[in-house]
């Protein structure tokens, strides 16, 4: 993936994140592309993900694929 400036970034997090500080954040970015980045370090790296690769990631967490062992 080529390098996209995140100097204009709008980063959120989940609403269900309430007012605890250790989260991850999101932000759309240009031509489909999603960043995450650790709330406690905004400044710090950010993963950059293409619109399968987040859509093939929500899909795995929303199936549980994720989930420790039983």
């Amino acid at each position: 993936m080529a390098s996209i400036d995140l100097s204009g970034a709008e980063w959120f997090k989940s609403s269900h994140s309430g007012s605890q500080s250790d989260c991850v954040e999101v932000a759309w970015l240009s031509e489909g592309s999603v960043g995450i980045r650790d709330s406690k370090n905004p400044t710090g790296p950010a993963l950059m993900f293409t619109p399968g690769q987040w859509d093939a990631f929500t899909a795995h967490v929303i199936d549980g694929k994720f989930n420790g062992p039983s």
